[in-house]
């Protein structure tokens, strides 16, 4: 574990120690996971604290907190507070893993902002820069574009599909099994298919990715982590997030993905010719006079 924590991130820092507790917590020794939940906790107050503070704190041993610092991948206690003192720095941590039964519902609306933004700046500073370019220039060569999502993915793919004025082309998003394969059996090159799922191994979707590959359409991945559906795209987009579903299910992986989708609609909009973007701007005010006739 030591020598994963300690990758360095695209731009070539270290990564949050705070989320590499959280992302790690399961992966530690039971002694150590209650040096895990007191840092989570309160990072600030574990930043003024000694070994002994934090042991007592954690209820554990002053050797257990040592390795904790090491499992983490920090060299010793006081490299591990140097990380955090620098975590903290970059803003709010994601504490959210830690909702107790006892939060009021102030608490717990605290704790589920200040993660969601937390995660949404993960997700920002993890996406590589170069696939979202390579997907941008596929997705403005396309004839048409299908979007591909089951369950929550569904739902992002249907907000994708409704921004087709901003692609330019033809969008669909069939949410039916069968309908999904049958409209990926029937794309050719010129088409695009993009695939949405936060685990990348749902059965369903990966036949879909196979499939519209198959049938020679571009296949562009919106991807939650490192994943089997990886291995069917021609660009994989992993919007990295920190959910944790422990204790409720989040939508931080929804909006990072919907998020991603404004991205990469506005970007292909922008590189359309002048006459496209006077269409998009009619269309826009004319919207908005239909929206205050319906208002009336």
């Amino acid at each position: 574990m030591q020598r994963e924590t300690r990758t360095e991130n695209q731009n070539g820092s270290m990564p949050n120690i705070i989320e590499v507790v959280r992302t790690s917590f399961h992966d530690l020794r039971k002694s150590d996971r209650k040096v895990a939940e007191a840092v989570l906790a309160d990072p600030r107050r574990i930043l003024n604290a000694t070994v002994a503070e934090l042991a007592a704190l954690a209820e554990v041993s002053q050797p257990t907190v040592i390795r904790f610092a090491a499992a983490v991948g920090c060299a010793g206690f006081p490299d591990f507070k140097l990380r955090l003192a620098q975590a903290l720095a970059l803003g709010t941590p994601a504490t959210h893993s830690v909702l107790l039964d006892t939060d009021t519902p102030e608490a717990v609306t605290e704790k589920i902002f200040d993660y969601t933004m937390t995660s949404l700046d993960w997700a920002r500073n993890h996406l590589d820069r170069k696939a979202l370019n390579d997907a941008i220039d596929i997705l403005t060569a396309a004839r048409s574009i299908e979007f591909f999502g089951f369950g929550a993915s569904g739902i992002v793919a249907r907000d994708a599909q409704q921004k087709f004025p901003l692609f330019g082309v033809p969008c669909g998003a069939q949410l039916d099994s069968h309908q999904q394969f049958m409209v990926a059996s029937m794309m050719d090159p010129a088409d695009v298919a993009v695939v949405i799922s936060n685990t990348g191994s749902t059965q369903s979707i990966l036949r879909v990715a196979q499939t519209a590959r198959g049938s020679g359409a571009k296949v562009i991945g919106l991807i939650g982590s490192d994943s089997p559906l990886m291995h069917y795209c021609d660009v994989s987009l992993l919007v990295r997030t920190l959910d944790n579903t422990n204790m409720y299910t989040p939508t931080t992986s929804r909006i990072a993905a919907l998020v991603v989708i404004d991205i990469l609609s506005t970007s292909v909009a922008l590189r359309r010719d002048p006459e496209h973007k006077k269409q998009v701007a009619s269309m826009k005010r004319r919207l908005q006079e239909f929206r205050g006739i319906d208002a009336v």
